[in-house]
């Protein structure tokens, strides 16, 4: 591999200060939690299934780990040739040019993870704070998260608690990530064992019991649950849950299952701090596993959920929930159906549910410092490369964490959360934020198809040169399955109403975020052209870590 050490004036330092703090197990939790299957699996994908009555969720799930396995070895070889920090930046800047690739990687990344505050902490408040306030009768709580001023202080305690994780370095938040790993998976097990031992007549029971208990129900609220479902979405509520591949409106499942499964990479700006990042078959396998393991527990709630709950009552319970949220009908209890929650009714006992309320709380713990851990490195590496002022690539001496950076993510975290609350308009603004994180990964497939053409001699010199089929680089081959898998997730986001995100008004703020992005790179190429700095010189070369 090319590096500059005899003319290091062409970055900030001869060296990016970060250390190599991760092992390869430490790489796949936080792929893992990354395509977390509690926060984005069950609120963001599961769900919805129900407003695709005639998909069938099995194969849906299959084809889309199918496809996102090819996104994995896409990622996986860049790593290989450049395991850098910055990820996405790095590889599109010195394969695509540094104009390009500062523009859609430094969107995706720095600013539209600002957005997606609001978002964690609405998982936040929808999956520990309501259900731990309903189990444990604290009605007074439970009203004052479903308002306002509630919202936004979960929003300052998510911003705060991301913050915080970051700040441990590295080698401190992969701890934590291991002791939630297994919170979370002893949690999961024993709802797992609740859901396949208990009868779904001792739920439908427990769920009216507990229903009136906590929210005042009469009568059958298993019930009226699925009445009201039927009422809501105006026709059947129950997906096949048949395996037919390819069946039609199955794959219009895919766009909604992309919003969780498609992140096992989000942890490729990191590889820069892990070790061995140059194996091409070690780094792709703890992102496989991340997300294999993630599906195949996917697979086993389905098979459950449709034991225990009932299928019928599953998907009409999520509909109530979003049929509150968007005014278009009710639902039988005031907060969002949770299965850790609902399957905990099952003991009838509150400090039994208290605890695995909480015990589930491990999943958005060790997930939440992926709100800005990722997108510091981005922001690191275009600092690296003199683009941001110099400041921003400081690095910490004890813990190695590059401080600027992670203000430049909390700071403007907070006053998005704000106005995602007190505005009216904010929150259709960002509807498309995930939209423009596939965007930039769309970038990144482009640049892995041309890697070996445009970059021989580095191609060559990597540990992925050996990987052909019919003598045409592995890494062409699945960036260009991988772009065309992103294209068809892209133009249904575009295009369909179905999945609530092609919103011209949201749209157009998007578009001016990355104005705001080339902005930015056209002053720094002026500012930095002054000083006799050469920005194109330097993304031609790779950063020694």
């Amino acid at each position: 591999m090319a590096v500059v050490s005899e003319a290091p004036g062409l970055f900030l330092r001869k060296a990016t200060g970060l250390v190599k703090g991760w092992s390869k197990f430490d790489a796949f939790l936080y792929s893992f939690m990354s395509v977390n299957f509690v926060t984005l699996g069950l609120f963001f994908a599961f769900s919805v299934l129900a407003f695709v009555p005639s998909g069938q969720i099995l194969p849906a799930l299959l084809i889309s780990g199918v496809f996102v396995t090819f996104l994995v070895v896409t990622y996986a070889g860049l790593i290989s040739v450049m395991p850098r920090a910055g990820g996405d930046y790095v590889w599109q800047s010195r394969v695509l040019g540094g104009g390009i690739a500062f523009v859609l990687a430094v969107t995706g990344w720095w600013f539209i993870l600002w957005y997606w505050a609001p978002v964690y902490a609405n998982i936040l408040n929808v999956e520990v704070f309501q259900p731990l306030a309903a189990v444990l009768g604290l009605d007074g709580l439970t009203d004052f998260l479903a308002k306002d001023i509630g919202l936004f202080t979960v929003a300052i305690v998510t911003v705060g608690l991301a913050a915080v994780l970051v700040s441990l370095g590295m080698e401190g938040y992969a701890k934590i990530q291991k002791v939630c790993f297994y919170l979370g998976l002893a949690g999961l097990a024993v709802i797992f064992l609740v859901m396949l031992f208990g009868s779904r007549s001792g739920f439908e029971s427990a769920f009216n019991q507990e229903a009136s208990n906590l929210f005042g129900t009469s009568g059958n609220a298993y019930q009226q649950t699925i009445e009201l479902g039927r009422t809501n979405n105006a026709g059947p509520i129950v997906p096949d849950l048949g395996f037919t591949p390819f069946l039609g409106d199955s794959l219009l499942l895919i766009p909604f299952l992309c919003f969780w499964i498609l992140w096992p990479n989000w942890g490729a700006t990191l590889y820069g701090e892990v070790r061995g990042a140059s194996d091409f078959r070690r780094v792709m396998g703890g992102m496989m596993w991340g997300l294999w393991v993630t599906v195949a527990i996917a697979f086993v709630f389905v098979l459950l959920a449709a034991k225990f709950f009932g299928w019928e009552f599953f998907n009409a319970a999520n509909l109530n929930y979003w049929a509150t949220v968007y005014g278009f009908g009710d639902a039988a209890i005031p907060i969002w159906s949770y299965p850790p929650m609902l399957a905990s009714f099952y003991f009838h006992n509150e400090a039994i549910q208290a605890i695995i309320v909480l015990v589930f709380g491990a999943w958005f713990l060790g997930w939440a410092g992926t709100l800005f851990l990722s997108s510091t490195r981005v922001i690191f590496a275009a600092a690296f490369d003199r683009i941001l002022p110099e400041k921003v690539a400081d690095v910490s001496e004890r813990r190695h964490v590059p401080y600027w950076a992670l203000l430049l993510m909390l700071v403007p975290s907070i006053v998005v959360s704000w106005l995602y609350v007190y505005t009216s308009d904010f929150a259709t603004f960002i509807l498309d934020a995930t939209l423009v994180i596939a965007v930039t990964f769309f970038g990144t497939s482009i640049a892995a198809m041309i890697l070996p053409y445009r970059k021989k001699r580095l191609y060559e010199n990597s540990p992925i040169a050996r990987y052909k089929v019919a003598g045409i680089p592995l890494i062409t081959i699945t960036g260009a399955i991988t772009a065309l898998f992103l294209g068809f997730n892209l133009w249904h986001w575009f295009t369909n109403d179905l999945y609530a995100v092609n919103n011209s008004t949201s749209l157009w703020f998007m578009a001016s975020m990355y104005g705001l992005a080339l902005v930015i790179y056209i002053v720094a190429w002026f500012v930095r052209r002054s000083q006799g700095i050469n920005l194109s010189a330097i993304h031609r070369e790779i950063p020694v870590e």
